[in-house]
């Protein structure tokens, strides 16, 4: 067996040892530690809305979200806006098509504090966190992190498990915003091409910020 062929042939024995521990996992927050112990790559389909404090809906936005850990994911949103996040473990790039302006930040001061750390880090919640079970009739086996900063950006983020893994997220902000995030076509621990997180600017577009960081 060829170097190639062992790589793709362990990546789908932990893909199939990934998934039966997490359909084992009798909590959600059992579930969302097993999650963040064991995936190393997590690609998907992404629907995002942005709600008000009543529950209205703000904004949507669709497109697809890919992580390595530790530290690197990039958010290619489609619509209705073409824009990307890229996080390549230094720094995090936000390019705005129609702006056609892209803003480089060192991610480890962009990211603190931040929900996208516990995905993309290698810490585990109960460091930071309270963590709630949460008991619903939606199918779904929901956990709730609280921060345990009181000056956090944000007031809780819920994950939504099912059989399968991660499906959902909400983040309830400072301002009692939701922002929820459902996945799918959702593919774990499978192997990513190398470039997938290196940024290249456009040409032409006003690049703002240290790209040395």
């Amino acid at each position: 067996m060829n170097p190639k062929t062992r790589l793709q042939w362990g990546v789908f024995v932990l893909s199939l040892l990934v998934s039966s521990m997490t359909m084992a996992a009798d909590s959600a927050s059992e579930k969302l530690t097993i999650f963040l112990q064991s995936v190393v790559t997590f690609k998907a389909q992404f629907e995002q809305m942005v709600l008000s404090p009543q529950g209205e809906v703000i904004e949507t936005a669709q497109g697809q979200f890919i992580l390595e850990r530790p530290g690197k994911f990039r958010w290619d949103y489609l619509s209705p806006y073409p824009q990307e996040i890229v996080a390549d473990g230094k720094r995090i790039w936000f390019y705005d098509a129609d702006l056609e302006q892209v803003t480089v930040k060192s991610q480890q001061e962009a990211l603190t504090d931040t929900p996208a750390t516990l995905l993309s880090g290698e810490m585990l919640p109960q460091e930071k966190y309270q963590v709630i079970n949460l008991t619903t009739d939606d199918g779904f086996d929901w956990v709730e992190l609280v921060p345990k900063d009181l000056e956090s950006n944000f007031q809780s983020v819920r994950f939504a498990f099912d059989k399968q893994g991660l499906r959902q997220m909400i983040m309830r902000d400072s301002f009692d915003q939701y922002t929820r995030l459902i996945f799918s076509d959702v593919s774990e621990n499978i192997e990513l091409d190398a470039n997938t997180f290196l940024f290249v600017a456009p040409k032409g577009v006003d690049v703002v910020g240290d790209t040395q960081l």
